[in-house]
């Protein structure tokens, strides 16, 4: 099997991330260790693991950064933890994402700020969470979602991001690498608007994380996303968020943390609590070792020269839409053939020539309207550090003889 998934889950793994998974199950449990942030857990592989992400995302404190499940709850604790309205009450009715740069109240109008600014690139991950999470605080006034939409590359109107974060916006919501098109957003501009009006700035690095230099300082990032199956080489079940001191966030789940027991309401919110994944924490820890070892830029270089050879492949066959006007920064690039459907590229991949693509709407229904492809999707091809130019190349000939070229 030819494997261009690696949006989804990469394949295979490091044997050092195979090795670290068998070593933490055969080893007898660390109970007494429960993983809170800046305890030890286990043989100090968390407080490894956090280090490791640290030095990745230019992270200053460590035990700032809480592992979770995977960047979904990463993302809810974000999105639903904070108190909306910021600071003050107020009402703003209307239960729609209303335009972004349309006047509305500043927040010393309203009392508070509830404008949630988000972008049309966003995972279903950010978009149920708002539309469905808040949809009682959308509905009494409380939150006002905005939605800010994208070129047909998937690319952010950056004038109208600028536009959309106003004073009483209290949360900045942006996808640094979109897993459809690939595209990569400039978050640090964002991130600059965000902290100039006093709003909370979240960003979304589950395809970016492990694949791409981020600064969370330079680029002003409150809290940061991520999953540590992509492209830190973990397993399924892990991710974490980052969250700069200060922000008043709300833990979404409550319960035994293994310290100070008897205290019921602590001083400090635990965003950690029950058993953790140590199996998964242990993966990565050796998955963010791996990428450390090798060198982001060497993972950056390798990646960035397959996209080129993908991409400009895809756009010299006859019959092939490829969905950007650039060759994308990020690791995934969407496309289609004239008069097939994704599925049946897909199933036809898959079924005879082994190739496992991933095809369909890839949970960004937003990103598609303004690509034009929300009926059916794209066919996605996705690379990572471990992918061979053949696999590439075994891709790019599937597709001229699905398109009846000859090489």
């Amino acid at each position: 099997m030819i494997y261009l998934n690696h949006a989804a889950t990469t394949y295979p793994k490091p044997q050092v991330v195979q090795e670290a998974v068998a070593r933490s199950i055969q080893e007898p449990p660390q109970s007494q260790y429960r993983g809170v942030a800046g305890s030890t857990y286990g043989d100090d592989v968390g407080k490894l693991c956090r280090e490791n992400l640290a030095r990745l995302f230019r992270i200053r404190e460590p035990k700032r950064i809480f592992f979770t499940s995977g960047s979904t709850q990463a993302l809810n604790m974000a999105i639903l933890g904070l108190p909306y309205p910021l600071k003050g009450g107020g009402a703003l009715q209307g239960t729609e994402a209303v335009a972004a740069g349309s006047r509305q109240p500043g927040a010393g109008e309203t009392g508070g700020r509830r404008r949630v600014v988000f972008t049309a690139a966003e995972h279903n991950a950010v978009l149920r969470t708002i539309y469905d999470g808040l949809r009682e605080k959308i509905a009494d006034g409380s939150v006002m979602p905005v939605l800010v939409p994208c070129d047909r590359s998937g690319y952010v109107d950056m004038k109208a991001m600028e536009q959309a974060i106003t004073e009483d916006t209290a949360l900045v919501i942006v996808n640094h690498s979109s897993n459809v098109t690939g595209a990569v957003q400039d978050i640090a501009r964002i991130g600059s608007w965000a902290r100039q009006k006093g709003a909370y700035f979240l960003v979304d690095a589950s395809q970016s994380a492990g694949a791409l230099p981020i600064d969370v300082e330079a680029a002003g990032i409150h809290m940061l996303a991520f999953t540590g199956h992509k492209g830190l080489y973990g397993i399924e079940g892990t991710g974490g968020l980052y969250v700069e001191p200060g922000v008043p966030l709300r833990p979404l789940v409550y319960g035994g943390t293994g310290t100070d027991s008897r205290t019921l309401v602590p001083r400090e919110p635990f965003y950690e609590v029950g058993t953790m994944n140590q199996p998964g924490i242990a993966a990565l820890c050796a998955g963010t070792g791996y990428i450390l070892e090798v060198g982001l830029e060497q993972v950056m270089a390798w990646e960035q020269a397959l996209v080129k050879r993908l991409y400009e492949g895809l756009r010299a066959i006859k019959g092939v839409t490829v969905y950007g006007d650039r060759q994308p920064e990020g690791t995934a690039v969407s496309f289609n053939l004239e008069g097939l459907s994704p599925a049946d590229v897909g199933y036809i991949l898959a079924g005879s020539y082994k190739i496992q693509v991933r095809t369909g709407l890839h949970c960004a229904p937003l990103l598609h309207e303004c690509l034009g492809t929300q009926g059916q999707g794209t066919v996605r091809a996705s690379i990572s550090y471990l992918s061979k130019e053949e696999d590439v190349e075994a891709l790019l000939g599937a597709v001229r003889e699905l398109m009846g070229e000859t090489r």
